[in-house]
């Protein structure tokens, strides 16, 4: 994979990254409290998990036709999503608690996804924040078959309806990751970034294999023992979940990245972004909804994408006290703060942008 630079000579967005970097320590240090989680964290855990959790159980233990437990898968997928959003993105960034070890167990809620820790590291943590919004490098952009989210990925007549059927597909994305899983690890290690990043591939995949075996096992494998649904009920069940799971997170992710306002910047012939990094992630990224309180409390701060690319080690819990204070930074400077002021408002403003993107004029 051929590397990026961010390259500027422009002293105005160098003092930008260093203003906005003291202003927000700043709030930190006059407050004399820790950039990480705290007991709201704590409680939204509980509540995410047990949300999961909680149905999976009822649906073992208490008698109930079809439907009722349909339902319960629902719901599930519902407590997958939040628990994406609200515990496991914080911690396998390392802003969930300054304990390694904490991170490391509440990262690996993922596995209770089905996904796997390794790869969302590299796709995520690494390629995503590192290239936002940079086609054929930030994978979370990346065009697949009917959905088309960057500019310059190839057009096809497909997309012309995007704006519809694109939310069908979203749901596939948590039920994709069981096997593009396998296809993206064996990426990762052709293209040496296994090594890189100081893990050996054959036991990367080994540990990949071994802790798929067991989430199928339990998820699939026990309710068609333990329970008299038929096994094409627990199917329906399992893919249910996943597609309200998929659902859930792909259309939070796109309404931060893929929305007007949010540009798609490519490097030139030698690799260059003549952007200051931090100034590339302010054009790149979008809040939305910031007072929205059930949002704040569900999404995991994905709702403030501004604050979190700026800042991934500092924990979602307190982005919406330092929100104002990265918008009046970079209005000073002169910058667009890319803030949709509601729900509805983004939600809008990607469907746009599925349009735009579904279209010739898009092309470029």
């Amino acid at each position: 994979m051929k590397s990026i630079k961010f390259v500027t000579n422009d002293s105005k967005q160098k003092q930008f990254a260093a203003a906005v970097r003291n202003n927000v320590n700043d709030y930190f240090k006059e407050k004399g409290i820790s950039t990480k989680g705290n007991y709201v964290l704590y409680i939204q855990t509980i509540s995410m998990i047990c949300v999961y959790i909680i149905p999976f159980i009822l649906i073992f233990t208490l008698p109930m036709n079809a439907w009722v437990a349909l339902l319960l898968t629902v719901v599930m997928g519902i407590g997958i999503a939040g628990t994406g959003m609200c515990v496991m993105h914080d911690a396998i960034h390392g802003s969930f608690s300054d304990k390694e070890w904490v991170n490391k167990l509440f990262g690996g809620t993922l596995y209770l996804l089905g996904a796997n820790v390794f790869n969302w590291r590299i796709q995520h943590n690494f390629l995503h924040h590192t290239y936002t919004n940079i086609e054929g490098y930030d994978q979370d952009i990346e065009s697949r078959g009917p959905i088309r989210l960057a500019d310059h990925s190839p057009l096809r007549r497909i997309h012309r309806y995007q704006f519809i059927h694109a939310f069908f597909f979203y749901g596939l994305m948590t039920i994709s990751k069981l096997v593009k899983d396998f296809t993206q690890l064996i990426y990762y290690n052709k293209a040496g970034i296994t090594r890189k990043f100081n893990f050996h591939p054959t036991k990367e995949y080994l540990k990949m294999v071994l802790y798929k075996i067991v989430y199928l096992f339990v998820i699939i494998g026990l309710p068609i023992m333990l329970t008299p649904f038929t096994w094409w009920q627990v199917v329906i069940g399992f893919l249910v979940m996943h597609w309200t799971a998929g659902a859930i997170l792909s259309t939070i992710f796109q309404m931060a990245h893929v929305v007007e306002g949010a540009e798609q910047p490519m490097p030139n012939a030698q690799g260059i972004i003549h952007y200051e990094w931090a100034v590339h992630e302010m054009l790149t990224t979008s809040d939305f909804a910031r007072n929205n309180h059930f949002l704040n409390w569900y999404v995991g701060g994905l709702n403030f994408q501004i604050e979190h690319h700026l800042f991934p080690n500092i924990c979602h819990v307190h982005y919406q006290k330092i929100a104002p204070i990265v918008e009046k930074t970079a209005r000073e400077f002169g910058y667009t703060y890319n803030l949709k002021p509601s729900f509805a408002n983004a939600f809008v403003s990607h469907v746009k942008r599925l349009k735009e993107l579904g279209r010739p004029l898009a092309v470029s």
